[in-house]
């Protein structure tokens, strides 16, 4: 069974912020996420980065990789 969290707040802003500070491109992130076997096509990723689309806790884990990140910084701006 999958696990997910549903976004009742968006990490969306914060996602963009850590992609575009790794110098990647949606497509980069989407391919590097399927290297580390997260099924996430470059319109899903596009997806999170609005919040229109719930993450899975495993790409969650991904990108904190991929971004070289700490969790914290997934969440800086929320309330």
């Amino acid at each position: 069974m999958s696990q997910w969290l549903y976004q009742d707040y968006t990490i969306g802003s914060a996602l963009k912020k850590l992609r575009t500070r790794a110098g990647l491109s949606q497509e980069q992130v989407a391919s590097q996420l399927q290297i580390m076997n997260c099924n996430v096509s470059r319109a899903m990723y596009a997806q999170m980065e609005t919040g229109s689309y719930g993450i899975r806790i495993s790409v969650l884990v991904a990108l904190k990789q991929i971004f070289k990140a700490e969790y914290e910084e997934f969440f800086v701006d929320l309330p």
